[in-house]
């Protein structure tokens, strides 16, 4: 009886001790996975991951998935360079004429010149501001004594103002090369002696918005036609609060809005995306995937940065190997596109496709799926590795939409460079003040980046919009 209670016992305990086990091996397999989570954070920066290069650090170097083109720093053979030449009819021409003869004293005056060596001064002409006074005048009729008032142009509204020129300069100044308000009143103040105030200047880049309204409104319309479609967004800072930039931009025309949301409550106020039936390139954020009338593209430079981390980090060598194929296949289309196919072969495409879904097998094989643990409840979470398998299998079409049509792209850099721009704003100004003041902002910044990717003069453009009849850039 005895013995069989001391059985009882020792039984009970192996039971409690395994359990305890399983315990023990649950929580170590949660701390094993949450170190690896960890390490993975401090592992990623901008060449293995979305996070931008600034939040890099100076001690970290990172390694840019561009390839060197082997070529020296500097200008190559054959370079065209751009030398200052001389201009045939300059404004101005200043003789210096020797007085004496440089041996015999003897005066020189009204004697014949034998040669003229010729050099030129490029030089800005002296600052003013320059003030034209209109006059209206009346005259009386000679036959009916009737007295006419000539009449003043747009341009002179009031007693005194400021006219078109020095306008578009400022709002030039603000909004395409980010000079803040005061160093623009300073800069102006400095150059021309005008006194501006900041409220001034706020006037001027709302004038300057309103009148491009009709402009934004022909270049969303552009846009919804538009074949190829670069879609973005990042986070602003407006009014004191996270707000979200987004861009949709072809190489020839670009929008920008600022809105208080990211996804697609945004993206429908703005409107471009919800009439769009192209091909929308981005990054696979969810929200893009709602508007299901058009097709989708990845940007295939977020893959390569997520599997360098996979071969880094893990060291799995079929990320590497997929790697090379994404860049092959980038390669294979350049040349074909530089050749003037309209497509690539089909055995080639085939191959291509073949060797793609065969390293997702070994991706799979090498990271099989997350087991549930004893009592473990609700969904099981997946490793980042399996994420990435899974978006690049299930997505395999949107993945390799470049392949298939020579027009699409292999990524989406025409957008993030349409909104790197907009982080240096950022970084100059800290914040947009006021509602207003962001959409002021989008729509001149949209023109102006428009115009720039047309080869249009910006200056000339702005001067236009403030004298009141805008130049429109090419939609078509």
């Amino acid at each position: 009886m005895v013995q069989d209670e001391r059985i009882a016992e020792l039984e009970a305990l192996v039971a409690r001790q395994q359990l305890q086990n399983e315990q023990l091996l649950a929580v170590n397999a949660e701390l094993r996975a949450r170190v690896q989570e960890l390490e993975a954070q401090l592992a990623k920066d901008s060449h293995n991951s979305s996070k931008p290069p600034s939040s890099d650090g100076w001690r970290r170097k990172t390694k840019s998935l561009r390839r060197r083109s082997g070529k020296a720093t500097g200008g190559q053979l054959g370079h065209r360079g751009e030398t200052l030449h001389q201009v045939a009819t300059p404004d101005e021409v200043v003789e210096h004429r020797p007085a004496v003869c440089a041996q015999c004293q003897t005066p020189l005056e009204g004697e014949p010149v034998v040669l003229r060596e010729r050099r030129q001064v490029l030089e800005l002409p002296a600052l003013r501001l320059r003030v034209r006074e209109h006059q209206a005048v009346q005259v009386r009729c000679p036959q009916c004594q009737h007295v006419s008032l000539g009449t003043f142009p747009a341009e002179a509204p009031s007693r005194a103002q400021y006219g078109p020129r020095l306008r578009a300069l400022s709002v030039y100044l603000i909004e395409q090369q980010f000079v803040p308000y005061g160093r623009v009143r300073a800069l102006l103040a400095d150059l021309f002696g005008a006194q501006l105030s900041e409220g001034t200047l706020v006037a001027w880049v709302q004038q300057g918005a309103t009148t491009l309204a009709p402009v934004e409104a022909e270049l969303k319309a552009a846009l919804r036609r538009a074949a190829v479609l670069h879609n973005d967004e990042t986070g602003v800072r407006r009014a004191g609060t996270l707000a979200w930039a987004h861009v949709a931009s072809t190489n020839r025309l670009t929008h920008y809005a600022i809105a208080a949301k990211r996804g697609t409550e945004a993206t429908d106020a703005i409107g471009i995306l919800p009439g769009f039936t192209g091909v929308s390139v981005h990054d696979g954020w969810a929200p893009y995937r709602h508007y299901t009338q058009c097709r989708h593209a990845l940007c295939n430079i977020h893959h390569l940065r997520e599997l360098t981390f996979v071969e880094e980090q893990y060291q799995q060598t079929w990320a590497k190997e997929l790697k090379d194929l994404l860049l092959e296949m980038k390669t294979a289309v350049e040349e074909a596109r530089t050749s003037g196919r309209r497509q690539l072969p089909t055995t080639t495409r085939q191959v291509f496709v073949a060797r793609y879904r065969k390293l997702l097998a070994a991706g799979h094989a090498a990271n099989p799926p997350p087991e549930r643990r004893p009592r473990q409840r609700g969904r099981v979470k997946q490793t980042p590795v399996r994420n990435l398998l899974e978006r690049l299998w299930l997505g395999q079409d949107e993945v390799l939409r470049f392949l298939d049509d020579l027009t699409i792209p292999f990524d989406n850099n025409q957008a993030e460079r349409d909104l790197r721009l907009l982080k240096v704003q950022q970084k100059v100004s800290g914040c947009f003040r006021s509602d207003h003041g962001a959409a002021a902002f989008a729509r001149l910044r949209g023109y102006l980046s428009t115009l720039s990717k047309q080869g249009l003069a910006l200056l000339a453009a702005l001067e236009s919009v403030f004298a009141g009849h805008p130049l429109y850039p090419q939609f078509a």
